[in-house]
């Protein structure tokens, strides 16, 4: 009898064994989030030759963007991802080359979508990259500064004033992601380390106004966001999310105070001048289906 157990355990230990490496090999699930805006990157300056579609470089840009997403979606894969998801989020969000984008991700494209910039993020998703963002309304200092819709169009979450990063980074805190990295300008950079923490961030052009700037070459750009975004990555644990408190105050100045009047219309909705409202809702990805469908009704 003790030969015949001897003999069992040695067969499961076999066993075991034999299955071991293909355990031992199997790769915790680690899903990354990237957010692509155009403003913010390398030699963009102005959206009349670059950054709109009857630019005369726009294509050329179109491709310098995919090619900066795709330093960041190596990046990732270099810190152990096993899934990426890329959102276009600039303009019409149908700027990235299809083509030409890494394989190995995937990609969101198009309006109207109610998490906006952020939409495809939830609570799967390990950590949140932020490319070619660019500096909030009125900043100084700031290659095409401004904050959505621009010409005045300002956000706040409870009280403090939000440039884009900060809206996609609060929607990715509704599910406990946090941003661990941006790249930009050296404004955003700056706000978005005030904002989210010391997250890595990498500025692909020093900007001296609106529009003058000083440009990295595309290459180093690309080599600098890569080794970011893996920086990024791998120290996510010591990066908090940008858990906005709820309820959520949106409060929302327009460009034109005739939109002011009509948001007032809704349910919810507090008037606090000509051309600022204040919505109260439940959460994040509240506040951004409301902000998407005010912003949204005059462009689709």
């Amino acid at each position: 009898m003790t030969r015949h157990i001897a003999t069992a355990v040695a067969g499961l230990l076999t066993l075991l064994l034999a299955f071991a490496p293909a355990s031992a090999k199997k790769r915790k699930e680690l899903k990354v989030y990237i957010s692509a805006d155009m403003e913010g990157i390398g030699g963009v300056s102005t959206w009349k030759v670059q950054a709109t579609s009857e630019g005369r470089e726009f294509e050329k840009f179109a491709r310098l963007m995919t090619l900066e997403v795709n330093a960041a979606i190596a990046g990732a894969f270099d810190a152990g991802a096993t899934e990426v998801l890329v959102a276009d989020a600039h303009g019409d969000a149908q700027n990235l080359d299809v083509e030409l984008l890494d394989e190995r991700a995937r990609l969101i494209r198009a309006w109207p979508r109610p998490l906006g910039m952020a939409q495809g993020i939830d609570e799967t998703t390990a950590a949140a990259i932020l490319i070619g963002y660019h500096a909030g309304q009125d900043s100084p200092a700031a290659t095409l500064a401004h904050t959505i819709l621009g010409d005045g169009f300002k956000v706040k979450l409870n009280g403090t004033e939000v440039p884009e990063a900060g809206l996609a980074a609060a929607i990715a805190g509704d599910f406990g992601v946090p941003v661990v990295f941006l790249s930009g300008d050296q404004t955003i950079g700056e706000q978005a380390r005030r904002l989210l923490g010391p997250i890595e961030t990498v500025a692909v052009k020093q900007a001296s106004g609106f529009h003058a700037a000083t440009m990295l070459h595309p290459e180093e750009s690309r080599r600098l966001i890569r080794e970011g975004v893996k920086r990024g990555i791998e120290r996510r644990a010591s990066l908090q999310p940008y858990e906005v408190a709820q309820p959520v105050e949106l409060e929302i100045t327009f460009t034109k105070t005739v939109n002011a009047e009509l948001a007032a219309y809704l349910p919810g909705v507090k008037r606090l001048g000509g051309d600022t409202v204040r919505f109260t809702a439940e959460n994040m990805t509240d506040a951004s289906k409301f902000l998407e469908a005010v912003t949204g009704l005059n462009t689709y």
